[in-house]
């Protein structure tokens, strides 16, 4: 029975991932409701929900990108990338904090064996 090895693009992929996480954690909480006028605070609120489909995708893609990558599963692994490349959709002006994840995982799901 062999032993299948841990994809390092993969888990590059996830790190980066998980910190891009912990950076929009701490910035939009940093953020909301932080205007001292009233129009600051609409402002940071309208940004503040148009990011969150795209956290949220973000958060999914890393999640499938963990699954696949310790559990040495494919189908975990495109599910992520697909779901970097609909965060990137949703945000495209933030495309630079998903695009290295989704490019890593397209390759690291290339480079997987087929079950």
């Amino acid at each position: 029975m062999e032993k299948k090895k841990m994809s390092k693009l993969l888990l590059i992929s996830f790190i980066i991932g998980v910190a891009y996480l912990v950076y929009s954690a701490v910035y939009w909480s940093g953020t909301a409701g932080s205007g001292a006028t009233s129009a600051e605070q609409i402002g940071s609120g309208l940004a503040a929900a148009m990011v969150t489909p795209h956290l949220v995708c973000t958060a999914l893609a890393v999640l499938f990108n963990a699954l696949g990558l310790f559990m040495k599963k494919r189908g975990f692994v495109l599910t992520g990338a697909i779901l970097y490349t609909v965060a990137l959709v949703l945000f495209p002006v933030y495309f630079m904090f998903v695009v290295i994840e989704m490019v890593l995982s397209y390759i690291g799901y290339a480079k997987m064996k087929k079950d």
